[in-house]
């Protein structure tokens, strides 16, 4: 290998922090990757050392191509297309693994680490939480690593040496990245890509049938977090809208396909009202979660005619939003003809058993509020059951319900309530959401999870508009007064089967409280960072300039960038604890020396020089020590044989000889 070649080469302790970045960069982004690319990477680790070690040859340009080939193929059957954002991150990662065997100069390692830094990026893609953001400074405090080794020109550097070096460097941006993420203005993005396919549960549907909130409530996956300005309000009043569906096949409610619910709905403010905001989770879809009966002013989201809150594209990341909710407004005093046809669609047959009891009450009950008294009464003193385990049930679903098997969870009794109002007379629809939630003691707000998803009754009344009734709450009162799994602790199956949930060590206080603060960290990390989206930062910006400026922001956000980098250099550079080194020391205390005494020495001269010109004008004892001096100055100065204290007892020496010599005559 000639010199060349040597400097080219990569370091060692450099391919091994490129190593060791890999492997951090690749481990978060298995759970959505095929597995196989975790071997394609330790075949290609083992190859990269077998060549370090002189064992193996790179491969040559014709097998490399059919490794990429085949990668390239191989995403593709796994993700059925080379489009998207999975098969591009696969791509990526890819590529990134492959690049190992094609690694030659300190260029390609270069590469190599760029290409590393946008993998560490992607992973944001899939994981926010705050957690996610403290491990992604592993793989970028790696990369720093080999990025610094990649600059060492001794190859004695050790490992260690540059990961404190990486240290430093990250610890020197910090406060460069927090100004420019307070201050540089937020835009949304210039394009969109496809979501993750396999992005966990999505929560609720835009259809329900029996089963399907019971099949939900199963997780405890996080749906969305609510802070409130005030006093939280009792779990009984949180009661989080998502959807509304008129719309019965006889078996499932669904969303109504109509136009009618494009503009607001109707309504009158009355009475306190609540402040609160809510930071979701993605959920794939456009509708968000709101307490009745609430109004948006953020410009991405509006009210529906059915009073839910919609977004204008679907929630794709953690998004935060704020709202105002009025509990005793008036929702709808008047129902036109085509609203009080749409909530009292029935299918022709079906559930006759149903149907004729609902007759029967309708007989027996003119007024409407008195019959829908007598049918929670009805779920209140028969021996219905709330289980998340109900029978199957078969055509006339709402009849078994009823009268055959009296098991069901939320759905199956808001279903049949809402069935048998409508035979009634009476216009009702499903309304799905959430139901009550956690209430975080140290952030002191409610934290909602997929099981608490529930489903209520919505019916009108003349001059009073929708109000709410709840048939769950006749056969399982705890339900709204307490959580899930306080209730059905025992066939919650994901709590039971997952030994490291800390839900499921609840009772326990001591995990309580640390799962508490660490979910309390997170909804900080959403909410103060994660939150501090456009609006959000327009707000903030104006608070603190009384205006929002941009030209202003932008003196601010330049001189705060200028005087950072000041500060950082001077503690970088220190010049208040630069000291010549003693030679230097030595030289300056020999001119000034002969400075006083009338032979000073000019900048351009050297010493031999000097001792040359003024040897003249001293004596023989003089120009002895002079030349003793000069002669050990050089060797410390420019030898390896220097002497320290030769050269500062020849320094002494000088003094000494010059100590009763007066100025010479010119």
């Amino acid at each position: 290998m000639n010199k060349q070649q040597r400097l080219n080469a990569v370091p060692r302790n450099a391919l091994q922090w490129l190593l060791i970045a890999q492997v951090l960069v690749i481990a978060p982004h298995l759970l959505h990757i095929p597995q196989w690319i975790a071997g394609l990477w330790l075949l290609c680790a083992l190859w990269r050392i077998q060549v370090y070690r002189t064992r193996w040859s790179l491969p040559p340009p014709v097998v490399k191509l059919a490794m990429m080939s085949s990668a390239a193929f191989a995403v593709y059957l796994s993700r059925g297309s080379l489009i998207g954002l999975d098969a591009g991150v696969a791509l990526l990662i890819t590529a990134f693994t492959l690049k190992l065997v094609e690694l030659r100069s300190r260029r390609d390692a270069l590469v190599l680490v760029f290409l590393g830094f946008f993998c560490v990026v992607t992973s944001y893609l899939y994981y926010d939480s705050l957690l996610a953001a403290l491990y992604s400074l592993l793989p970028v405090t790696a990369l720093l690593a080999a990025w610094t080794g990649l600059q060492q020109s001794d190859r004695s550097v050790s490992t260690a040496a540059s990961l404190r070096l990486a240290l430093v460097l990250l610890a020197q941006a910090v406060p460069l990245a927090l100004l420019l993420f307070i201050f540089f203005p937020r835009v949304e993005p210039l394009w969109s890509l496809p979501q993750p396919s396999e992005k966990g549960r999505t929560g609720l549907s835009s259809q329900m049938s029996p089963g399907d909130i019971a099949e939900l409530s199963q997780s405890t996956a996080l749906a969305f977090r609510a802070t409130f300005e005030g006093p939280i309000p009792p779990k009984s009043q949180l009661y989080w809208r998502a959807l509304t569906m008129p719309l019965f096949d006889g078996r499932s409610w669904r969303m109504a396909s109509f136009g009618t619910d494009l503009l607001p709905g109707q309504w009158h403010k009355q009475g306190p009202s609540h402040n609160y905001s809510v930071i979701m989770q993605p959920s794939r879809q456009p509708w968000l979660f709101s307490l009745d009966i609430s109004e948006s002013s953020q410009a991405d989201v509006r009210m529906l005619g059915d009073f839910r809150l919609q977004r204008s594209r679907p929630v794709h990341r953690t998004y935060l939003y704020q709202a105002e909710a009025w509990p005793q407004a008036i929702a709808e005093p008047e129902l036109t003809a085509a609203g009080r046809r749409h909530n009292l669609q029935l299918p022709h047959t079906g559930n006759p058993r149903t149907r004729e009891w609902s007759r029967q009450l309708r007989e027996q009950y003119a007024d409407d509020r008195q019959l829908v008294a007598a049918l929670l009464a009805h779920f209140n003193q028969h021996p219905y059951h709330y289980t998340l385990r109900p029978p199957l049930l078969g055509e006339h679903s709402i009849d078994e319900f009823m009268f055959d098997t009296r098991r069901g969870f939320c759905e199956h009794y808001s279903s049949a309530m809402t069935f048998a109002l409508r035979v009634a007379g009476i216009p009702a629809r499903v309304v799905t959401g959430y139901q009550g939630g956690e209430i975080n003691s140290a952030g002191n707000y409610v934290q909602v999870r997929q099981m608490d998803a529930h489903a209520w009754v919505e019916y009108w009344l003349p001059g009073s508009g929708w109000q709410r009734a709840d048939p769950t709450f006749q056969v399982a009162p705890e339900r709204i007064e307490q959580s899930l799994q306080d209730v059905l602790g025992g066939e919650m199956t994901e709590l039971g089967s997952n030994l490291l949930s800390p839900l499921r060590y609840r009772h326990v206080a001591w995990i309580n409280s640390l799962r508490l603060g660490w979910e309390n960290l997170n909804h900080g990390w959403q909410s103060k960072v994660l939150g501090y989206q456009g609006d959000r930062q327009r707000t903030w910006l104006r608070q603190l300039f009384g205006t929002l400026d941009w030209q202003r922001i932008g003196v601010v956000l330049v001189t705060g960038m200028v005087l950072l980098l000041g500060v950082l250099a001077l503690i970088i550079i220190r010049p208040w604890q630069h000291q010549p080194d003693p030679a230097q020391r030595m030289l300056q205390t020999y001119d000034r020396l002969l400075q006083r005494r009338g032979l000073a020495r000019s900048p351009q001269e050297g010493m031999q020089a000097h001792l040359q010109r003024i040897g003249g004008m001293l004596d023989a004892r003089q120009r002895q020590q002079l030349e003793s001096f000069v002669r050990a100055h050089e060797r410390l100065q420019y030898a390896e044989c220097g002497n320290l204290q030769e050269t500062q007892a020849a320094l002494h020496q000088l003094k000494r000889s010059m100590g009763f010599w007066h100025q010479a005559k010119r």
